[in-house]
């Protein structure tokens, strides 16, 4: 059992090397454990610090592509060098890597395919209230979201991966990989489960969330677009109805007015038009479901041979 942890870094010289220097090289029931950093384009010392530090594999992106193609390259690095567990974390120091044994637990006893580590944001008296009470909100919309009861840490990048979890997961965004692949995970059939690390707190300013409403519109387009191609039918079904039940309203209106009062219907004939505007709108949209459905099995197919070709490809 290959044990990789990756590290996506972009000038994380003041930090890398006690977040390298962190990681145990023995595990329980893993033969062996490598680090391999992805430099993204640093203009300071991270990749001369991660060698120093002990880095098996440092690569470099050459230009700044940001965190989600960051992450996918990390994914298919440790794949191509035969990763069995793949363990994301940061180069800020920001999660305890000597818990990385805890993590990975649930998988070495095949009880989850990915293992989240909840930072017990609730927890974190340092973390700005915006950032916090944003984080819960967003753990608590794409849990119920994508139908699980339980609420997951969903912005957390401690995550460890199984070899058949890394496979099938393939990014789509170009913002951040945290929601996408949960999302793509559920789709998958694959088992999420939680371990509880106490997350330290990061002195510099994050460069995932500058700004925070910018992040939150970034996060819920790439959310809302991740969902709309693994569940469209849903999603399309949920627009048609925001959009037919109003004309619904009004159709069932101008009936009274026309059956239960002396002008009868005169002066609602606007009404009418719109009703029926909205009806046909509606309606549409739910077609439109219908098809994105059907085209979703077609992506389906195409992800199960892609699944197959990575899988031959990196044995």
């Amino acid at each position: 059992m290959k044990l990789f942890v990756t590290i996506p870094a972009f000038n994380e010289a003041e930090n890398i090397e006690r977040v390298i220097r962190e990681i145990p090289r023995n595990i329980p029931g893993v033969e062996s454990v490598s680090v391999l950093v992805v430099d993204d384009g640093s203009s300071d010392q991270t990749v001369e610090c991660a060698r120093s530090a002990g880095a098996d594999f440092v690569i470099s992106n050459g230009t700044n592509k940001g965190l989600a193609y960051t992450f996918q390259r990390l994914i298919r690095e440790s794949l191509i060098r035969g990763a069995d567990i793949i363990v994301n974390t940061d180069g800020d120091n920001h999660y305890n890597q000597s818990r990385i044994p805890d993590l990975i637990q649930p998988i070495l006893e095949s009880k989850a395919d990915i293992v989240i580590g909840d930072r017990e944001v609730r927890q974190l008296e340092y973390m700005p209230a915006a950032n916090k009470y944003l984080n819960l909100l967003g753990s608590f919309f794409v849990s119920r979201m994508i139908g699980l009861k339980k609420t997951l840490d969903v912005s957390s990048g401690f995550r460890a991966y199984t070899r058949e979890a890394a496979l099938r997961i393939s990014i789509l965004s170009k913002h951040t990989y945290t929601h996408e692949t949960l999302i793509q995970a559920l789709d998958h059939n694959l088992t999420i489960a939680s371990v509880p690390i106490k997350a330290r707190k990061v002195n510099r300013k994050s460069r995932l969330i500058s700004n925070i409403p910018k992040h939150l519109v970034k996060s819920l387009v790439v959310i809302f677009r991740v969902f709309t191609i693994y569940k469209p039918l849903r999603v399309m079904s949920g627009l048609g109805l925001l959009i037919f039940l109003p004309g619904l309203v009004l159709i069932f209106r101008f009936l009274y007015f026309y059956f239960f009062t002396a002008r009868g219907g005169e002066g609602h004939i606007q009404s009418l038009i719109i009703a029926a505007i909205l009806i046909l709108l509606g309606f549409q949209i739910f077609v439109l479901g219908l098809i994105a459905s059907a085209i979703g099995w077609n992506r389906k197919m195409q992800e199960e041979i892609l699944y197959h070709q990575k899988k031959e490809l990196l044995k």
